[in-house]
Parts: C-alpha cells; structure tokens; sequence
C-alpha cells in the first residue's frame, strides 16, 4: 500500500502483518532506549487543518521513536489563515522534501485529493465524518489484547454513529477481522446504512452478549442545532453500570476520545477496570509506528 486512506483493497492478510508489526514495536516502547533508526533520513510531517490531541502527538511521537525528522503543522498559525489553500499548503511541504504527510482535515476526502499533489505517502488521520483509519488499527489492536482474538465476537458501537468517521473505519475494519459489529443510537444519529454493521435504536439490543463496548462522543460541531436533547440522549443512551450488564461479564469498554464525561459514558465507568481508554492511547504509539514503517519502509524496498 503507497497510502493509508481507509481500508478499500485491504485484505485480512496486509492487516494482520501491519498488527503483527505494531506488537514489534510495542516491545520496542518497553525497552529502555524506546527508540529504533528505521526511519533515520525520513521527514514525516502532521498537517493538521483540524484540532487534535491524541493522534497528533501520537504519530509525532511514533515518528521520531524512529529516528525521523518531524514537521509540525497548525492551521492557526499558519498562512491558512491568510487565504492560502490546502492544496498550496501541501505543495510547499512536498518542496521542503517530505516523505509521509499525516493528514487531519474537516472536509471529507482531503487526504485523497493530496494524493495527487504530492509524492510522499499519504496518511488519512481523520477526514470530515468519513474516516479514521489509525484509530481503528489501534481500537482493533486493543480488542485483540483484551479478547484474544475477534473472529465471531460481537463488538458493540454506542452513541454519535452518523457524525462518527470512527465508526465508519470500525465499520470496515472490524468485520475485515471476523467481529460482528452492531450499531445503536437514537434514530436522528443513525445512518440510513453503515455495511458491516446491524444498526439499531435500541441499546439494550446492541449491547445484549456483547463481548466489548465502544462508545462514541456526540460530535455537537458536526450535527445541525437542536438534531439531539442532551437530556434525552443522557436518559435513554448513556453507557452506564446497570445497562452494561447486558453485555457479557467483564466486557471491555473503548472510547476513541476526547471523551465527555457523564454524557455518553457514566464517569465511574470510564475509570473503572474494564476501561481500556487509556490502553487506547498507549497502544496509538505502536500502532502507528508500524503504519509508518510499512508505508515508508516498504516502499524504499
């Protein structure tokens, strides 16, 4: 794969070899020197045309674990914010010699129309409501440590799935491993469709047997005003201790952040034992080390 832009043309095969390279370098992180010069030489740079915390720094921080040179870009300090567009934007990094570009932006389809403005690999670190691969790559690497495997599990999305583009690359990549994916939320924050997911106002349906629960933020900067009462949405949606129990015992909770307590998710609930919030963060690292390695090494080769 030259890109990273969703998992169209993904087999199971590419995607568990990406995995496989991820526990690589998990163990890499556990050493004490957590750095490795497989990606002495190389520029990565994070153009980020939209707010991040977690995947910013993550791939910041999986980059120069590598021994890559590391350039940071933020619209708001940026000439963006003198008219220039993305296109210029990208096309003055590509002068400066950069090799892998990761790619934030609000429109959908941004990373792939960069693709065809610069040579370097292309890394789609969330599109509009269209795609989050590398959060995916991490949720699916977490789940696979908590259950051991995802052929025939039932993994259940909770919340805000229609703004999501978390649940949308879930969507591919859980199904692409074995999972049997299911989908609730209140009628307006449902997609029409979703494949790859049973989609389902009713929570109690979504979470019944469910061997792990993902919840998701609602995306107010996304929806149009008044499209959700929070009130509501809080009765009938949170993610709480009683109706968790309709999911099998110990079932693992995932939430891909920034999180809002006490709204999707009940706050004791999201420091309690079967959180694996934090494991999310720690695993985005390794996991997107190993993004960086295959797209970079592998195309040297």
């Amino acid at each position: 794969m030259k890109h990273l832009l969703d998992f169209q043309g993904w087999t199971r095969a590419e995607v568990e070899s990406l995995l496989d390279t991820a526990r690589v370098m998990a163990e890499v992180l556990e050493r004490p020197v957590k750095r490795v010069p497989a990606l002495q030489g190389f520029t990565v740079a994070t153009v980020f045309f939209e707010p991040s915390t977690r995947t910013r720094l993550s791939f910041e921080l999986a980059a120069r674990r590598m021994s890559a040179d590391v350039v940071s870009f933020a619209a708001a300090t940026s000439s963006l914010q003198k008219g220039e567009s993305y296109k210029d934007t990208l096309l003055t990094l590509e002068a400066m010699g950069v090799d892998a570009y990761v790619i934030r932006a609000d429109a959908a389809g941004v990373p792939h129309q960069a693709t065809r403005w610069v040579r370097g690999a292309v890394i789609n670190g969330g599109d509009g409501r269209r795609a989050h691969p590398t959060q995916a790559l991490l949720d699916a690497y977490t789940l696979l440590e908590a259950l051991g495997g995802l052929e025939g599990r039932k993994i259940a999305i909770v919340g805000d799935i229609l703004h999501s583009r978390v649940a949308r690359s879930n969507a591919e990549l859980l199904p692409l491993l074995g999972a049997e994916v299911w989908g609730a939320g209140p009628p307006a924050l449902l997609p029409q469709s979703l494949p790859g997911v049973r989609l389902t106002p009713r929570l109690d349906e979504a979470l019944a047997e469910a061997d792990a629960v993902m919840v998701l933020r609602l995306q107010k900067e996304r929806m149009e005003a008044g499209l959700v009462n929070l009130e509501d949405y809080i009765a009938h949606y949170q993610v709480t201790e009683a109706r968790l129990k309709k999911a099998k015992p110990e079932a693992p909770l995932l939430h891909p952040g920034p999180m809002n307590r006490d709204v999707e998710l009940e706050g004791t609930l999201a420091d309690s034992a079967r959180s694996l919030v934090n494991r999310q963060v720690h695993n985005g690292v390794a996991v997107r080390m190993a993004v960086l390695y295959h797209l970079l090494v592998g195309r040297e080769r």
